[in-house]
């Protein structure tokens, strides 16, 4: 008897339901593999419209940048390009940190001080990460957007372009975003755990002070954010989770992905990812409005109906 056979009389049911059936009937145990890039149709029917990952290996042998992008080259055509890094003290940037949500210290530098860094990272104090968004590829790499494409061809003309590297300790803490995202490993490698948003009812949120980290005679302190405010985060490490503050996680059911050299990963909308990365790791991504259509609908009643079962538990 398939789940929907049975009957169900609470929200928790109702949502475990919802999450077993997903997997029953589309999620793959184990993100699949394509060993060359899919025509634009088949990438859109049997990945984008049914918001299911994909990684895709030999999509990038025609971008230069696979053989230019050493240290040397970077010294080269950027080394004296100011460019801006988050550093903190943990490698955790945008993530919980003694109960407040840290966003780290931002510097301007150039970019040969930046590879000096990556060279000997025990020999400065924090942990440097270039991972500024907002199409920051396009904005402050100017000088080697030709060594990739403008675009995935089989993809569509995205609305923003990032370039990402950094230290090893290094760690995006899980979250989901409102973005179809092609992710280019060009160096190294990245490892992604991801959650579908059928399981949201079990990745727990709080709500936290916003605060910043800042480095003073070399001591890295949290000051509060008040402007910001009060921030919704994710209120568990999916690596180390407290199961015995939020069970419910437990429900969850991740998959774990790695992204090496030359491949890409298709990170759906709303799907909850954490990643880590080998230590000098480049990649770029290319970030895709997502459409807000009846997925969106259903993933926003989902939350809302996690948000009342919440508050009934705990009357």
């Amino acid at each position: 008897m398939s789940h929907s056979e049975g009957i169900i009389g609470t929200l928790d049911e109702a949502v475990e339901t919802l999450a077993a059936e997903a997997r029953e009937l589309y999620l793959d145990r184990h993100v699949p593999v394509l060993d060359a890039p899919p025509s634009p149709l088949s990438f859109y029917r049997e990945y984008v419209s049914p918001n299911k990952p994909v990684l895709i290996r030999n999509g990038l042998q025609h971008w230069t940048a696979n053989n230019k992008w050493t240290p040397q080259y970077l010294r080269e055509k950027i080394g004296g390009c100011v460019v801006t890094v988050a550093v903190t003290p943990n490698g955790y940037a945008d993530a919980i940190t003694d109960g407040k949500f840290v966003m780290p210290e931002e510097r301007r530098m150039e970019m040969s001080n930046f590879l000096d860094i990556m060279e000997h990272p025990d020999q400065h104090s924090g942990v440097f990460y270039i991972q500024k968004q907002n199409s920051n590829f396009t904005d402050e790499f100017r000088e080697i957007i030709g060594d990739v494409e403008s675009d995935i061809p089989w993809g569509s003309l995205p609305d923003a372009v990032n370039f990402w590297m950094g230290d090893t300790r290094a760690v995006t803490s899980m979250h989901k975003d409102p973005y179809e995202n092609l992710y280019c490993v060009v160096r190294g490698s990245k490892t992604f755990m991801l959650i579908p948003p059928t399981d949201a009812a079990f990745v727990p949120y709080e709500t936290y002070q916003a605060a910043k980290f800042i480095e003073r005679d070399g001591e890295f302190q949290i000051e509060e954010d008040v402007d910001t405010g009060e921030v919704p985060w994710i209120a568990v490490n999916p690596l180390n989770p407290d199961l015995s503050l939020y069970p419910e996680f437990g429900k969850a059911r991740g998959v774990e992905v790695t992204v090496r050299e030359g491949e890409i990963l298709y990170l759906p909308s709303l799907w909850f990812h954490h990643v880590r990365q080998s230590h000098g790791c480049i990649a770029v991504d290319f970030w895709y409005d997502m459409q807000f259509d009846i997925k969106y609908n259903y993933y926003n009643f989902l939350q809302n109906v996690n948000s009342v079962n919440r508050k009934m538990t705990k009357i």
